[in-house]
């Protein structure tokens, strides 16, 4: 394959040497220059046309969250944010995502990080999942999200309920914290079964994302807590880090938070929660899968569906997805009962619920 152009935006010239040095490394990728701010990468873009850009959020002259509206605007393309682990920069992190960020990359040790090349692989595998993302589906606009919301209308779907109690799984992962703005935001405030959610991501972003959701949706999101019992109306984040289980005691469902091994890479994993789940009895499960690469949930869904068959499983459509893999492996299964646009997801979960 042609060599994956990228530009790097830093205002450390070290970590700008650090960081070509490190991704030339990989005979797929080539760095066709550099900037030192936000402003100098607005104009860098236009000059050398990258396919990705990986980009510094904390900056002088212009910082990376501006430089990446500015991007998304006027050249829209993949950028992998380079984030440090404060609060304030997970927060940024955060923010930069809902605005259109393909993915992000910790600094092991602050803005200046000497030890830079622990995550070398991680940001060279990022960068050449960048060059497969939906491009359009990476552009910012508030405005749909809040458009979306008049459009909830009752439709007749396929769905086969045995119990009134219910719960709906979630599991995602690249292009997923704009993805679950789109779909919490159009779930009513009124919704008659907790949201239990998987979003790959290290700990501490896990806990400002759940912030940021509960902000602008009418259901509470929040970070799940070990041994809080799920309420109806709420959605629950697993934390970065750690699995989430959900169990049943007497009539109510408990989360369980471990530290057990990563499944296939993953802590949190969506295997891990559907498998849990799969244990649940008289409550009928609406699993969903949305963007994300690689295949983490296929095995849960594999195994929800053999224990519970009334499970409906839904995967977000090719078109929508930021990142095709978790849905594209789903649907391999043979598991999945409807391929659904990311702006119908919400819908289908609103009647999921209150079919009776």
């Amino acid at each position: 394959m042609e060599p994956i152009k990228v530009l790097i935006v830093d205002d450390s010239a070290f970590m700008r040497t650090i960081l070509k040095d490190l991704l030339t490394t990989n005979e797929h990728i080539q760095v066709i220059g550099s900037a030192r701010n936000g402003a100098d990468a607005i104009e860098q873009v236009k000059k050398l046309k990258p396919d990705v850009v990986t980009l510094d959020v904390e900056m002088p002259v212009m910082n990376g969250i501006d430089a990446l509206e500015r991007i998304m605007n006027e050249h829209p393309l993949p950028v992998i944010m380079l984030s440090s682990t404060t609060s304030e920069g997970t927060e940024n992190t955060i923010l930069a995502m809902q605005k259109g960020a393909f993915d992000f990359v910790t600094k092991p040790s602050g803005s200046i990080s000497l030890d830079i090349h622990k995550v070398k692989d991680e940001l060279i595998e990022k960068i050449i999942e960048a060059k497969q993302a939906n491009i359009t589906q990476l552009i910012f606009r508030r405005t749909q999200v809040n458009q979306t919301r008049t459009k909830r209308k009752p439709q007749v779907l396929p769905y086969s309920s045995k119990s009134k109690n219910k719960l709906i799984l979630i599991g995602t992962s690249t292009g997923g914290p704009r993805a679950l703005e789109t779909v919490l935001t159009n779930v009513p405030k009124d919704i008659a079964a907790p949201i239990l959610i998987v979003q790959h991501m290290p700990s501490g972003f896990t806990k400002s994302l759940a912030n940021r959701l509960n902000a602008v949706c009418e259901i509470k999101v929040k970070e799940a807590i070990h041994g809080e019992i799920f309420k109806n109306g709420t959605a629950y984040i697993a934390p970065g880090g750690k699995h989430l289980r959900v169990r049943q005691v007497g009539y109510s469902l408990v989360s369980e938070l471990t530290y057990d091994p990563p499944v296939r890479g993953h802590r949190p994993s969506v295997d891990t929660l559907f498998i849990s789940a799969a244990e649940l009895k008289n409550i009928n499960k609406l699993a969903i899968i949305l963007t994300g690469m690689g295949s983490d949930g296929s095995a849960g869904l594999e195994y929800l569906k053999n224990n519970n068959q009334d499970t409906y499983v839904i995967a977000e459509s090719e078109k929508t997805a930021v990142i095709n893999g978790m849905p594209k492996s789903a649907i391999k299964t043979g598991w999945v009962d409807e391929i659904a646009d990311l702006d119908k997801i919400a819908i289908h979960i609103t009647n999921f619920v209150n079919e009776r």
